[in-house]
């Protein structure tokens, strides 16, 4: 299971995280299975916060997270990805008030997302050169940010085009500004979800600053059967209305108003 190489990525990082929330939208007793796994070996405040399935969810549980969280810092990730060892240490390194992070990821094959074991992860060999191109890794443009780090990295996240977006696989900020825009809106499905609450962030004087080069994660592939054009469009609709009016609220997050009733 991804969760378990995820985890075990977490596990093994230079500052190990004080907690980890992992919101689960809705899936089976094998996820428990896997975090009293970890739990176990690597003495991790992991705790499981979980609803039952009713579809694509993602906003509504990791609400049900920040909730629960603890810490005035989150960094968020998904459970199909792999943290280099120093990515807890990037975000808190690069942290600063009135900004939210934003990394990027290297994306896996399939078989070789398989492939990988658990001793992979805790050498930290799996982010090493020699052992991707043995594993049949193809390097493209994005790879160079495995190659970087120190002021090299810091360079290439300020000279880099692209744009920095919330994005739910890396990216952290502070709690109160979560809060203050009300988490994320539970009316998205698949599809710009994460972005959507970056960009009321954003709207709300938080500057969104560029850490692709420095927080570094690997993507393990899977299939994706909940993804359809429907959802996709009306996210969009629902980006575009946040930019247009300059959103720095949903009625449809945290805190759920007589505005959404009506």
């Amino acid at each position: 299971m991804w969760l378990e190489k995820s985890l075990w990525g977490f596990a093994n990082q230079s500052v190990r995280p004080d907690q980890i929330l992992i919101a689960d939208d809705g899936s089976d007793e094998r996820t428990r299975d896997v975090i009293a796994r970890v739990r176990a070996k690597q003495n991790l405040d992991i705790q499981h916060v979980w609803h039952e399935d009713n579809g694509f969810q993602k906003c509504a549980i990791l609400n049900r997270a920040i909730e629960q969280a603890k810490s005035d810092y989150l960094i968020f990730s998904d459970g199909d990805c792999i943290p280099r060892s120093d990515f807890v240490y990037q975000h808190l390194t690069h942290s600063q008030e009135g900004t939210y992070l934003s990394g990027g990821y290297n994306k896996l094959s399939l078989p070789l997302s398989r492939k990988i074991t658990l001793n992979d992860i805790e050498t930290g060999r799996l982010f090493e050169t020699y052992w991707l191109k043995a594993n049949g890794h193809h390097f493209g443009r994005q790879s160079i940010r495995l190659h970087t780090s120190g002021v090299l990295a810091t360079a290439l996240n300020q000279l880099t085009t692209t744009q920095p977006t919330w994005n739910g696989h890396n990216a952290s900020g502070w709690t109160s500004d979560l809060v203050r825009v009300n988490g994320f809106d539970e009316r998205m499905r698949y599809g710009g979800e994460d972005c959507e609450l970056g960009e009321r962030l954003v709207n709300s004087g938080v500057q969104a600053k560029q850490i692709r080069f420095s927080a570094i994660c690997l993507h393990l592939d899977h299939e994706r059967g909940y993804v359809n054009e429907t959802d996709k469009k009306r996210n969009l609709e629902i980006r575009q209305a946040t930019r247009n009016s300059g959103s720095t609220f949903t009625h449809y997050g945290l805190q759920q108003t007589a505005a959404k009733a009506a």
